[in-house]
């Protein structure tokens, strides 16, 4: 009798502890297949849900739009929420357009468009929203666009603290050359009006002796300044809309101790210009800063994903850089590693 009982009790413990042991493996299962990375959309990072952002850049053959796209992606680390796929439109509206589609096909929870001409890729934006994507343009922002969010600089400005101190700097009867962003581009085109109602207004006597549209481009400058300096007997400043387009300029006449006095004028702030005015070849420049950019985008991205906001437009500031302040934007850039 003693033995039945016992043989029993042995039986009710191995099933006891099989129970026991099989609790345990159910439990395991959820918890492992509960742990997600931030490349799974519908995954959690720190009991968040991750997000799909697009960046989709002009170009990365222009400066400056390398250098924000490279800070936004930076910026993005910051996000454990936030999953950042980057795209380069290669200053191509048709490229850029296919990749704007491409993003609301692949389904993203927030595209963010860096357009190379705001009106051909406007359309393409709509689509954006009416998807019911969040869309954020952004250098140059596209406006009139129910539902979308923007982060930019004010580029009437931008040309403007340049164009006020060229009033006393450039001389008189001087005979200058302007390079043009490309036509439509809001950047571009407020810039251009900035220079003609802040200066050329008020300068008749300044004479434009070439004047084309570079398309933000450092080669494409260079070919029209060849140009320009085989036509002309002087040059007395360089007017260009932003800082690449200014570089390219500077480049054909650099051994050219003709040049050594001319004033060279853009726009951005990128390390280049900073160390071209810091040699005291570049006259001037407004700092749009990358870094601020990315930091807004990142932000606004974030608060639109989360439900903070529903539309944010919002833009950064524009400092003049010149050879008095340029040493405290090279430090900002050397600490940013822009600058080794």
């Amino acid at each position: 009798m003693k033995r039945t009982l016992l043989g029993v009790f042995s039986m009710l413990l191995v099933l006891v502890l099989l129970a026991g042991c099989g609790s345990t493996a159910n439990n395991a299962n959820p918890a492992t297949s509960s742990t997600t990375t931030s490349s799974d959309q519908s995954g959690s990072a720190g009991g968040q849900k991750t997000f799909k952002v697009a960046y989709i850049a002009r170009a990365q053959s222009d400066s400056f739009a390398a250098w924000l796209a490279n800070a936004v992606k930076d910026e993005a680390k910051k996000y454990p929420n936030i999953k950042l796929d980057v795209f380069d439109g290669q200053a191509n509206d048709d490229k850029e357009n296919s990749m704007i589609e491409n993003a609301i096909t692949s389904k993203y929870d927030l595209i963010i468009v860096q357009p190379n001409n705001g009106e051909a890729q406007r359309p393409y934006v709509e689509k954006i929203v009416k998807a019911g994507i969040f869309a954020i343009t952004t250098n140059a922002r596209i406006s009139g666009i129910e539902g979308a969010s923007s982060v930019d600089a004010k580029p009437y400005e931008q040309a403007a603290v340049n164009a006020r101190a060229a009033l006393t700097q450039i001389p008189k009867n001087a005979k200058v050359v302007v390079l043009n962003g490309p036509s439509g581009n809001f950047h571009a085109d407020e810039r251009r009006r900035s220079w003609q109602a802040e200066f050329f207004d008020k300068r008749p006597d300044v004479k434009i002796v070439g004047e084309q549209i570079a398309n933000w481009n450092k080669d494409e400058a260079m070919k029209y300044m060849e140009d320009w300096v085989q036509a002309n007997d002087k040059i007395d400043a360089v007017i260009s809309m932003n800082d690449n387009m200014a570089a390219g300029a500077l480049e054909v006449v650099k051994d050219n101790p003709k040049y050594k006095d001319m004033l060279v004028y853009g726009v951005d702030g990128t390390a280049e210009a900073c160390l071209l005015i810091k040699e005291g070849r570049m006259t001037s420049t407004c700092l749009q800063n990358a870094f601020e950019l990315a930091e807004k985008l990142l932000d606004t991205s974030n608060k639109l994903l989360t439900g903070q906001a529903k539309q944010i437009d919002i833009d950064i500031g524009n400092p003049l850089i010149t050879k008095d302040n340029v040493d405290q934007y090279i430090d900002l850039l050397k600490k940013a590693g822009a600058i080794q």
